[in-house]
């Protein structure tokens, strides 16, 4: 990447227009509102007649057509460029700026530039670090070639627009994870004869969204399932998954009885769909008169009683592996009886873990903390004790529940 300081006092006047938009519009236009400008600015600098982003799917190992100007088409049309072809795809692949002289179907994939009658172009990668994520290309109808000199002016605008569309895309990233995070909680606790519950859900201070989350329900056949799971990750891709694997959980709650049949369908449909994704999850069943909970883990801390006569202890549950590790073998469950007035708590590993310090000293303060009360006032002395007055350094998901006859 050229340093900005060497370039000539009329590129930096060339620059000067971008750098306002790139300073002035993060606040208010979404990703592809601010390639649209970025684009017509860069159109400008250059004096060129059409200019485009293309941004590389991994998945597919193709660049796809986000933004243009001047070749709208490639947009609307939902242009694909292998890896490696023609263009676009050689600088993608190659990570280095191409200065095309000729524009036919033997130096292009796209028939839409020749066929708009562009004939010479300026290509350079999107970098994020060492990795290419994209491709900015400019191009002239005027038989006018790119020199050395908007090579390196157009790798400094490429830069300027990764950084941009990072920290704009960053934000709205984070905005739809939050909003999708708390729209996958349950919107109320079921009412149950015999138990109360209460739930929490709590983020870092920098306000991170991760996939953490929990579910309380009662299917058809009367059974309350108690759920919580963490997938790996953080970032609207967790909270994805995260949605989709509580959707399946709840799927599965109603064609199978037991937590262990649940969580190995779920783990399936993970290894199958979700490459890559690990989640620990546990979950609880009960049925009428909710007196005894079946209890299976994957991966996942195990839960805490809180009973009125003996304390807290941990739940001796058998601890399957996380959901996606693709790891054969049975899961098994464990039942037990919630004692009359004791309080059964399900977390996430944010509630205890901690940088630097064994897992069992988090532990040992949350069975300190865990009393045989109301559900609320179990959540509020678990927190006050574990988080206190600072923001948790993870998400935290909690529910619990208290048997009350």
């Amino acid at each position: 990447m050229p340093d900005p300081t060497n370039l000539t006092a009329h590129a930096e006047d060339r620059l000067r227009d971008l750098r306002s938009v790139t300073d002035a519009t993060l606040g208010r236009l979404d990703v592809d509102e601010l390639l649209a400008e970025l684009l017509r600015r860069t159109q400008e600098i250059f004096d060129a007649d059409t200019a485009a982003v293309l941004m590389v799917d991994a998945a597919s190992r193709h660049l796809v057509a986000r933004a243009a100007r001047g070749l709208e088409e490639e947009v609307y049309q939902g242009v694909h460029i292998p890896l490696g072809a023609g263009f676009a795809g050689r600088i993608a692949a190659q990570g280095q700026p191409i200065v095309l002289e000729r524009v036919d179907a033997t130096t292009v994939a796209n028939p839409i530039l020749w066929e708009k009658g562009v004939r010479k172009m300026l290509g350079v990668p999107l970098l994020a670090g060492r990795r290419v994520i994209g491709v900015l290309h400019v191009g002239r109808i005027e038989d006018r070639p790119f020199g050395p000199a908007d090579v390196e002016l157009l790798e400094v605008v490429a830069d300027r627009v990764v950084g941009a569309v990072a920290r704009r895309q960053g934000a709205v990233e984070h905005a739809a994870a939050g909003l999708l995070e708390r729209s996958l909680l349950p919107a109320a606790l079921p009412a149950c004869e015999g138990l109360q519950f209460a739930s929490r859900y709590i983020t870092p201070d920098d306000r991170s969204v991760g996939g953490d989350w929990y579910d309380a329900f009662v299917v058809p056949s009367g059974d309350l399932w108690l759920v919580v799971g963490d997938v790996a990750g953080h970032g609207l891709g967790a909270a994805v998954v995260m949605g989709r694997v509580r959707s399946a959980l709840r799927a599965y709650s109603l064609i199978a009885s037991t937590p262990e049949e649940v969580l190995k369908l779920t783990d399936r449909k993970v290894e199958h769909f979700e490459i890559d994704m690990m989640a620990t999850v546990v979950c609880a069943v009960a049925s009428p008169p909710f007196h005894r909970f079946r209890i299976a883990t994957a991966g996942h801390p195990p839960p805490v009683i809180a009973d009125p006569e003996h304390g807290a202890h941990l739940v001796q549950a058998p601890v399957g592996p996380p959901l996606g590790a693709m790891s054969a073998g049975q899961r098994r469950s464990v039942e037990l009886e919630l004692p009359r007035g004791a309080a059964l708590v399900l977390y996430t590993d944010g509630l205890i873990e901690r940088r630097g310090e064994h897992l069992v000293q988090g532990l040992g303060r949350l069975l300190a903390a865990a009393v045989a009360d109301e559900p609320e006032r179990v959540c509020r002395a678990i927190l006050r004790d574990l988080v206190g007055a600072d923001a948790p350094i993870d998400d935290i998901a909690i529910v619990v529940a208290q048997r009350t006859r």
